[in-house]
């Protein structure tokens, strides 16, 4: 069985034909129309333009964003102006055919948990760091929706009362310092204090950025500086995952996103953080903590692979 499966960007709309294993058999990638108008029809030229060379038995679109518990609306997007946007609805009229809509985090995990990392897992956090936190949940098998379909933004727990504000309107939530921007602000910190930053202030860009493949080199070289940078932003995930324990007791954590590519380094001290924080540690069962292997295909592959089981 093929499915479609689209995931919505805020830069690109990526699109593929996905196989009942997980593989994608053809690829598509347009730029996102800054139009919500243009952004539908570009979904739905790239779904019939899929879908005139293969037999696709489903279709399925995902995008950043609170969805209803009905997967119908769009209750409000981060990167796109929508806001109680009737998406589902917009996407089948110019589609023609039914369209399973998901957030894209949800979307990421799901693909995971079926076909990557989380394989034989029954109970999966996945937790996705770049410029902020996804998060999203399997529960027994079943993705977590929640009452109003907004579970496992995980990236929003309050981790520090008071702390540094967000973008979500509260303060001191997870993605401000487990995420790759916390990163670079922890990088920027010990770059300004001098001592154990001076390698790393050598390294900042004009903007202040140390690139992945700078701080990647300083890694590998055991830059004390670049160590303790990745060290508190573990340590932050860390803690918040043995908080996660004591809610859903997942048997795996799978850690995606540009900040997981730098793997056992940020692994091994966030197992640390987890095991020291975690309720009755040496009595209970811990998780695994691994990182993700789908990369970027995962949201186009999940919500296919959703797409194709909700059509049943």
């Amino acid at each position: 069985m093929l499915n479609v499966g689209i995931d919505i960007g805020g830069t690109k709309i990526a699109g593929g034909v996905v196989d009942d294993t997980g593989a994608i058999i053809e690829r598509a990638r347009v730029a996102t129309p800054v139009d919500t108008g243009e952004l539908a029809d570009a979904v739905a030229a790239m779904v019939h333009e899929l879908a005139s060379r293969h037999e696709v038995a489903a279709v399925g679109v995902a995008a950043a964003g609170y969805i209803d518990r009905r997967r119908s609306v769009m209750l409000l997007s981060p990167n796109i102006d929508w806001h109680n946007e009737p998406l589902r609805a917009q996407f089948e009229a110019r589609i023609g055919r039914p369209v399973t809509l998901e957030n894209d985090a949800n979307a990421a995990g799901w693909g995971e948990y079926r076909f990557g990392a989380g394989q034989g897992s029954t109970d999966m956090v996945m937790v996705t760091l770049g410029t902020g936190v996804g998060g999203a949940v399997i529960n027994d098998g079943r993705l977590l929706i929640g009452a109003n379909g907004s579970a496992a933004e995980l990236g929003h727990l309050r981790f520090v009362r008071g702390g540094r504000p967000c973008g979500c309107g509260q303060n001191g939530c997870l993605e401000q310092y487990a995420s790759g921007r916390a990163l670079q602000r922890e990088l920027g910190d010990i770059a300004e204090a001098g001592g154990i930053g001076e390698r790393l202030a050598a390294h900042r860009d004009a903007d202040g950025i140390v690139h992945g493949p700078d701080l990647a080199r300083l890694l590998a070289e055991d830059d004390a500086g670049a160590v303790e940078a990745v060290r508190r932003v573990a340590t932050a995930l860390g803690e918040a995952c043995g908080a996660f324990q004591a809610v859903l007791d997942p048997d795996l954590y799978v850690i995606g996103g540009g900040v997981a590519d730098l793997g056992e380094v940020l692994l091994e001290p966030t197992r640390l953080a987890y095991e020291t924080s975690l309720p009755g540690f040496g009595n209970r069962p811990t998780a695994r903590f691994v990182t993700a292997t789908l990369g970027n295909d995962a949201g186009m592959v999940g919500v296919a692979d959703l797409a194709g089981l909700r059509s049943q």
